[in-house]
């Protein structure tokens, strides 16, 4: 048995010296009898990313090892797998770290990560359900897994066993070990004592009620999704695909980090939802005793309008558009007649494609007569889609203010879907009857110089908007296209203080929400709004349309965009007292913005990337002070106007 061990530390290429001690009393190796099954989960890690276990099925391997913060057995566990890690990240090896510890905090296990010097990310099962499927018992513990048959190849100690199992899978080899469980302490799954009680679980009382508060609105008769859920019978029937669902985060079809910030439309479930249905789920779902609630819903269709705004008081309806089955279709700018004779402010405006299958995005604004005096009240977007949103509401006493008279402009995005159609959208607004105390404003955080490079999994883009005085945050709009897979938002200070407003651990194209705070956020003058964004541009995006191609800046859906939308108010602004001027100078920083990726208000000539890399043969020249930077001035005269009239039309506020 001793042979074999260091035999297979040999093979394996990894170095004694960083292995932990086998245990003494190891069963003998045997061949699993029956494989243990490993369900798809998606979860996110110390850093903030979602990690998805089904994406890497074109792995040879994938490696999983549970811990505890704090403990040095499994800090030099860690270690060990950081080595191996190491030695088979280039054979495509995938490496994890799984905390399933109730009383570790994702700040704490990354503080400690960060403190051991560890690449390997670390996924926080916070609900337990991963480890509970696995059967995982202790710190320490290795399971690996072959991607091919989505079975454990190997469960034990950190020791040369889990290398020996690795270079199996890689060899193609169909048995593997597996031996005794390790030294470590347990890890305690309080779930685990209840699991008889799971058949317990009321469908009548516990399980339809989660149904009807997160999911019939969507899943209803005429909704957008793909069966109603208004029986048992519906439900027991796609029970195995809910679960599924759950556990990868796919459905509520919100994807905030729940550890950051607090908003109004929050639609996610709550761990104990979560666990609710996949609990009663996994015991069979039973029907048990009382009422079905959801035979309510049997009549129900899906309301024409937002039910909780009702009715518009006025309609529009935009031109009808014939979308052809396939090719790239350019963009529709519709303009038609204001239907608002006076000037008014809206306090919600909700859009209803005529056909969502092939509407990829509107975006809109007012057009001022030029025969007319200049309105009183300032122009600006009169409404927006994108797949999955929801309608756009004012708040803290605020509105959008369309001024009388002049055009609407509809800018309509339409992808081809195979088979043609028309779609005629409706614009439904809903009106104030007196003017608001606050303006709403909206500005945009993006890069022109927006650059992927051919089959990168995780290019990241940085961009931010100085504001130039005190504002309140109302809405943060994240938007990119099939590539788009992480995004986050913060707030750096004047002081280099840094704290995070909205992350999406994934986003998903289908679902692009406006996030409204619950509480306005106050950012304070000079403060940063940075927007990080990371792109999957690689062969395993199911949803690439090209992973040959280095990806830049485009208005169609096979391009690709770097897109923060912010809706705010300024503090030192109210309909009675416009400020315009503070709107100029935080569009002035857009330039800045756009290209200083390390944040310090100057562009290096590394920074001018993408597009703009042919300035770098010209930078001496346009550094004139010759400080090795470019400020904003100097920037400027470098940027041909036209380039940023082009890209300011090119930014849809969507």
């Amino acid at each position: 048995m001793k042979r074999a061990l260091f035999a297979a530390a040999a093979v394996s290429g990894l170095a004694a010296a960083s292995l932990l001690a086998a245990p003494a009393g190891l069963a003998a190796d045997t061949p699993n009898a029956t494989p243990q099954h490993v369900d798809d989960f998606q979860l996110t890690d110390h850093t903030r990313m979602a990690e998805h276990l089904y994406y890497y099925s074109y792995t040879p391997a994938i490696v999983l090892m549970s811990r505890t913060n704090g403990s040095a057995f499994s800090r030099q566990a860690s270690a060990a797998l950081e080595k191996l890690n190491t030695d088979y990240a280039s054979k495509g090896v995938i490496v994890w770290s799984l905390d399933s510890n109730l009383s570790d905090s994702r700040d704490a296990v990354a503080a400690e990560a960060n403190a051991q010097g560890l690449k390997v990310p670390v996924l926080m099962d916070e609900q337990q359900l991963v480890g509970e499927q696995l059967g995982v018992q202790r710190e320490g513990e290795v399971f690996v897994i072959d991607p091919k048959t989505w079975t454990v190849a190997y469960r034990g100690p950190m020791d040369a066993h889990a290398g020996q199992a690795v270079d199996a899978l890689l060899a193609g080899q169909k048995e593997a070990v597996r031996v005794a469980d390790n030294a470590g302490k347990p890890i305690s799954f309080p779930e685990k004592a209840h699991a008889d009680e799971y058949a317990k679980i009321s469908y009548s009382t516990q399980v339809a009620p989660i149904l009807q508060e997160k999911c019939v609105s969507c899943h209803i008769n005429g909704g957008i999704g793909p069966f109603a859920m208004n029986n048992y019978a519906m439900v027991k029937g796609f029970a195995p695909m809910i679960r599924e669902t759950i556990r990868t985060r796919r459905m509520p079809p919100y994807f905030a980090d729940p550890h950051i910030g607090a908003f109004k439309n929050d639609q996610g479930l709550t761990a104990e939802q979560t666990k609710t249905l996949v609990h009663w789920i996994e015991a069979g779902a039973p029907r048990g005793d009382g009422p079905d609630p959801l035979l309510a819903n049997a009549g129900k269709t899906a309301p024409e309008w937002p039910p909780e705004l009702g009715k518009p008081d006025v309609v529009v309806s935009l031109p009808a558009f014939k979308v052809p089955a396939n090719g790239l279709v350019e963009y529709q700018n519709q303009l038609i007649d204001n239907p608002f004779k006076e000037n008014t402010w809206l306090k919600a405006i909700a859009m209803k494609p005529g056909d969502r299958r092939v509407l990829h995005h509107v975006v809109s604004n007012h057009v001022p007569d030029p025969n007319q005096p200049a309105a009183a009240i300032p122009g600006g977007s009169v409404g927006s889609y994108t797949p999955g949103a929801q309608p756009q509401v004012m708040a803290d006493n605020s509105g959008a203010p369309v001024p009388a008279g002049g055009k609407l402009h509809f800018q309509m995005h339409y992808t081809t879907m195979g088979k043609e159609t028309t779609d005629v959208t409706q614009v439904g607004f809903y009106t104030l009857k007196t003017p608001p105390e606050y303006i709403k404003r909206s500005a945009v955080i993006s890069t022109f110089a927006l650059y992927i490079p051919a089959g990168e999994a995780r290019h990241q883009e940085v961009a931010y908007l100085t504001f130039p005085a005190d504002a309140y945050l109302y809405t943060l709009y994240p938007h990119a296209h099939y590539r788009g897979a992480h995004v986050e938002l913060k707030e750096v200070l004047p002081d280099g203080k840094e704290a995070m407003l909205l992350s999406l651990p994934k986003y998903d194209f289908n679902w692009q929400r406006d996030y409204d705070p619950v509480k306005p956020i106050l950012v304070k003058a000079g403060t940063k709004l940075v927007a990080t964004w990371v792109y999957d541009n690689s062969v395993h995006n199911p949803a690439n349309p090209d992973p040959k191609r280095n990806v830049t800046w485009g208005e169609q859906t096979p391009d690709e965009m770097m897109y923060f939308r912010v809706n705010y108010r300024w503090a030192d602004e109210t309909t009675t007292h416009v400020r315009n001027d503070l709107q100029s100078k935080l569009f002035a920083s857009q330039m800045i913005g756009s290209l200083d990726s390390n944040l310090d208000g100057f562009i290096e000539k590394n920074e001018l990337k993408g597009p703009l890399a042919y300035l770098q043969a010209k930078f001496d020249e346009l550094d004139t002070n010759h400080d090795g930077k470019l400020d904003a001035a100097e920037l400027a005269k470098a940027m041909p106007s036209r380039r940023m009239a082009k890209q300011k039309n090119d930014t849809p506020d969507v």
